[in-house]
């Protein structure tokens, strides 16, 4: 069975998966888009999509503020 996964649009070419789940997660890897602008974690299959222009989900992501 293959599971379709919403992609993760990101601004930058460099990303950080730890598989969300805390401890039922995975270590925490970096991940680097390359020339496609794309990548799927190795580890929970998450698809990470760099964004070049405007979004396609619809999301605003300007002006959101950092997690301390």
């Amino acid at each position: 069975m293959d599971i379709q996964v919403e992609p993760i649009e990101t601004k930058s070419s460099v990303v950080r998966c730890d598989g969300g789940g805390g401890p039922l997660g995975h270590p925490a890897i970096y991940l680097n888009l390359g020339k496609e602008g794309k990548i799927v974690c190795p580890y929970c299959s998450k698809c990470y999509v760099k964004l070049h222009g405007h979004s396609t989900t619809g999301k605003k992501t300007k002006g959101l503020r950092r997690a301390s």
